[in-house]
């Protein structure tokens, strides 16, 4: 027997297979044609790109450059929908619980990695519930402090953080965020005692940065490069293995005395897993296309975002997750941040 619910199933089914087609079938037509088909694409509903923080953050500002990038492709629009709280725990459930077809995506990042073994108790599991899509970017953190410290270079906030326990304080988007665990991080191997003060968002904590309420934190480089070189901030070191090529005046932590520390920030689009695989590698391969655009290029240098590495596909960010998980997931227990 028919029944109106599976009626419904169907028709959703159906739809989010003809969205994502038309985003795959944009990658073959001609300019003439991919107009033409634009112009029908723009009469379906639109996609939503879930991010689980408040506007203006960095995982919010890549989802909207992508997002319009894919729109100016396809014609199919595609919004931006922010689902904030509980160090955006709430957009990843959102999604993974959310329909299968195609309509629906999560702009997952670092803080989800470092989230599985945060979290004793969450209602999705990134590996299990959700399904990688596409690598959309990557950012170092920079750490930078309030410039009335009497602080130079990485080797001087060491130094000071040593002989003051406890009176360095360092800031973050929340607990448990890729910002807060890159100065776990550093505290296990500089064998520190930095006081960590968490925020309801990276905003807040760069407001009180400049007033001097705290002395440093590990933010995302495209939150903090604008204050950098506004002489607002004082810049220590990027956290990634290499210079970034957005701030190449800027040192890594490894060349400070830190060989091995490494961290970057990255964010990247989540389906349901429960998403049939085919569907995947079209809408991955429409992503990897919206990135290679001279839009997205200059969008992503203007912020300091850099460009996923080739391969990106289904696969590699898969693995590349399971990485993070294991890497996070070790800082984790080291650091003693498991929540209840």
């Amino acid at each position: 027997m028919i029944t109106a619910a599976s009626t419904t199933k169907t028709s959703l089914q159906k739809r989010g297979w003809r969205l994502c087609f038309a985003l795959a079938l944009s990658l073959t037509l001609s300019p003439f044609q991919a107009q033409a088909q634009a112009q029908a694409n723009s009469t379906q509903p639109p996609l939503t790109f879930v991010v689980g923080y408040a506007p203006g953050g960095t995982t919010d500002i890549i989802a909207r450059i992508v997002a319009k990038e894919l729109t100016l492709q396809t014609g199919q629009t595609v919004i931006v929908e922010n689902k904030v709280g509980a160090n955006s725990n709430i957009g990843a459930e959102y999604v993974a619980n959310g329909p299968t077809n195609g309509t629906r995506f999560y702009i997952g990042s670092t803080a989800n990695a470092i989230n599985k073994s945060l979290y004793k108790k969450l209602n999705y599991d990134i590996e299990k519930d959700l399904a990688a899509v596409a690598l959309l970017g990557t950012v170092p953190n920079m750490l930078v402090i309030n410039p009335a410290l009497p602080i130079q270079t990485v080797a001087d906030y060491i130094a000071y953080a040593r002989a003051n326990p406890g009176k360095l304080t360092c800031a973050s988007s929340g607990a448990g965020s890729a910002i807060h665990m890159s100065c776990e991080l550093f505290k296990i191997q500089t064998n520190t005692n930095i006081l960590h003060v968490p925020y309801k968002g990276s905003s807040l904590a760069l407001n009180d940065l400049l007033g001097g309420q705290v002395n440093s934190i590990f933010d995302n480089m495209p939150s903090v490069l604008q204050q950098v070189r506004a002489g607002k901030l004082r810049a220590l070191g990027v956290t990634t293995a290499t210079r970034s090529s957005f701030a190449t005046d800027i040192p890594t932590l490894a060349e400070s005395g830190l060989p091995d520390f490494s961290v970057q920030a990255w964010f990247g689009l989540f389906a349901p897993s429960a998403t049939e695989r085919s569907l995947l590698i079209r809408v991955n391969q429409s992503v990897t296309k919206a990135l290679t655009t001279d839009a997205t290029k200059t969008s992503y240098e203007h912020a300091g975002i850099a460009l996923p590495s080739a391969p990106n596909t289904v696969d590699t960010f898969t693995a590349f997750v399971g990485q993070e998980v294991q890497k996070w997931s070790a800082v984790v227990r080291q650091s003693g941040t498991e929540t209840q």
